[in-house]
C-alpha cells in the first residue's frame, strides 16, 4: 500500500480526512502513483497534473524520504520506503512571493 499525504484544498475537494493509501502496480513511480489517485478520486484531476499534457502544475511539489522528486521524471522509481508503504509520498502547494 502506498501512503499519500495531500495538501488541505485538495483534501477538500476530494471528500478525504487526511492521508490515503491505495495500491500501486510496480515499480511504484510518480506516475504510477498520480495515475492510482486521480483513477480514485477523479475530482483531482487536472489539479495535481495539466489535462492536456500531464505536467506537474507549477505550484505543485512532489516529496518524499525527505527529498524533493518534483522534477524527477514520473517513470522513475520511488524511493523503497514509499512503494513498501513505510513512508508517505506527499503532494504539497508551494508559495511563491516577495518582499
Amino acid at each position: 500500500m502506498v501512503r499519500v499525504e495531500l495538501p488541505h484544498p485538495l483534501r477538500a475537494l476530494a471528500g478525504i480526512g487526511g492521508e490515503v493509501e491505495f495500491e500501486v502496480a510496480a515499480p511504484v513511480t510518480t506516475g504510477r502513483v498520480l495515475d492510482a489517485l486521480e483513477a480514485r478520486y477523479p475530482m483531482l484531476c487536472g489539479t495535481v497534473r495539466d489535462h492536456d499534457s500531464g505536467a506537474r502544475r507549477a505550484y505543485v511539489r512532489f516529496y518524499a524520504c525527505g527529498e524533493d522528486l518534483s522534477h524527477d521524471p514520473p517513470d522513475v522509481p520511488l524511493p523503497a520506503a514509499v512503494a513498501e508503504g513505510r513512508e508517505p509520498f506527499l503532494i504539497i502547494g508551494a508559495i511563491s512571493g516577495g518582499c
